[in-house]
């Protein structure tokens, strides 16, 4: 008969360090590029075989694995009360194209090892706990993003499910392919009664706490984001022959509506960032005075309000730059996500973790999306950053300190045992 966790067991609990980076290493293998990195996009050869890998690490750990039918892999360990809501923990382990080995990857394994430290101490929690690894998060080949996420909590529509790849693939087909099943997609669906909270570790991507030389991060809230296309559309001429006064220079407004951008978010605008990321202009000739230029403009903050205000502002000052510039912009919103606040008891029981450990704690926004955001639809959600080095992600530069990793990993084990002695005994 399994152990109840005391307080004093718990704060000598510890995951295995090197079986995590063993494991991180592995995983990082499949899909791995010469430069460094990692490609391994969901809906690929190789990212059935890092579900494979993922699967057979959950079996090592004592957990009863299914993969449901959006194609999420999830590890059940039974709790001391199989009628009560699981805790969830997770991630994905899809990445970008020549993406890293860390994001997504790194908190489903040191997941699993949570569950497998909790198997070698004996332990029994209250809760059953439920380890997720996300179908499709990074959104492959212009399919949804965080796909397993949003079927998991039902809000996926017919467009979804009715959707072809850019490679002309049917969505269904896919979905096939990694142990899903289109048809019966209801099936993957949580209700809120059955998820207590959710927890997911991962890399920052983002330099703050490198900068201030803290381990950990207890996340407040995961930003809002807004996405406009812009386009301004002015008059081609001849770079030679037409006068500067006499101009209808599509990029020289363009440039304007960066600036403009630039202002929402610093020195002092309503938006925490604001960027410029896409920009693409014709006819993109030497000799030529652009005529038209699109662009793509991306608005971030933890609060909604503040990206509607920073979104009502622009279109003001687009309509002053066209007059300014005889040139027309048209700015069209399209697509949003919303903030998601984290629930101040996680970020306690968080914070506490880390103490406990004698870990630097700091509070801070994600400026990332991730599956937490769509799980709080259905159940309070806490997530913990690890430093990066150098802020970088999504590249095969992107890089944890050893130490960093299995100081996260010991924090997601330390608030899976609080949360389980504060709330266990609640339901």
């Amino acid at each position: 008969m399994r152990n109840r966790v005391t307080t004093r067991s718990a704060r000598a609990m510890r995951v295995a360090g090197d079986r995590l980076l063993a494991n991180i290493r592995s995983l990082g293998k499949i899909g791995a590029t010469p430069d460094g990195g990692v490609s391994r996009l969901a809906f690929t050869s190789e990212d059935a075989r890092g579900r494979e890998l993922v699967r057979d690490l959950m079996i090592e750990a004592g957990l009863q694995t299914c993969v449901d039918s959006a194609a999420n892999i999830i590890g059940h360990r039974p709790g001391e009360r199989q009628d009560s809501p699981a805790l969830m923990l997770g991630s994905h382990i899809d990445t970008v194209p020549n993406g890293g080995a860390l994001d997504g990857a790194y908190g489903v394994l040191a997941a699993i090892e949570v569950a497998r430290a909790l198997n070698d101490h004996d332990t029994l929690l209250s809760h059953p706990l439920a380890i997720v690894a996300f179908n499709n998060e990074e959104g492959a080949f212009g399919t949804r993003g965080m796909w397993g996420a949003h079927a998991m909590v039902g809000a996926l529509d017919e467009s979804d499910l009715t959707a072809v790849d850019d490679r002309g693939r049917p969505v269904a087909e896919l979905l096939f392919d990694m142990g899903g099943d289109a048809g019966h997609l209801d099936r993957a669906v949580w209700s809120a009664d059955r998820v207590a909270a959710y927890l997911e570790l991962h890399i920052e991507q983002g330099p703050v706490l490198e900068s201030r030389s803290v381990q950990i991060g207890v996340v407040e809230a995961i930003t809002g984001r807004s996405t406009l296309d812009i386009t301004v559309r002015g008059k081609a001429s001849h770079a030679g022959t037409t006068p500067m006064e006499l101009r209808q220079d599509a990029l020289v407004a363009a440039a304007q509506v960066i600036l403009a951008v630039r202002d929402l978010a610093y020195p002092n605008g309503p938006v925490r960032v604001a960027t410029v990321g896409s920009l693409s202009l014709a006819p993109n000739a030497w000799n030529v005075v652009p005529g038209v230029v699109t662009m793509q403009v991306d608005l971030r903050d933890v609060s909604d309000v503040a990206i509607r205000q920073a979104t009502s502002r622009l279109r003001s000052e687009v309509l002053e730059i066209a007059m300014r510039t005889a040139t027309a912009i048209e700015a069209e919103n399209q697509y949003s996500v919303p903030a998601v606040s984290c629930d101040l008891g996680l970020r306690d029981v968080i914070a506490e973790a880390s103490e406990s450990l004698d870990l630097g704690h700091l509070t801070l926004p994600s400026g990332a999306g991730h599956d937490a955001q769509v799980i709080a639809r259905i159940a309070p959600v806490g997530m913990i950053f690890v430093p990066s080095k150098g802020g970088i992600s999504h590249t095969p530069e992107e890089y944890s300190a050893e130490d960093d990793l299995i100081a996260g990993a010991n924090v997601l084990l330390q608030s899976v045992l609080a949360y389980d002695e504060r709330y266990g005994r609640t339901f």
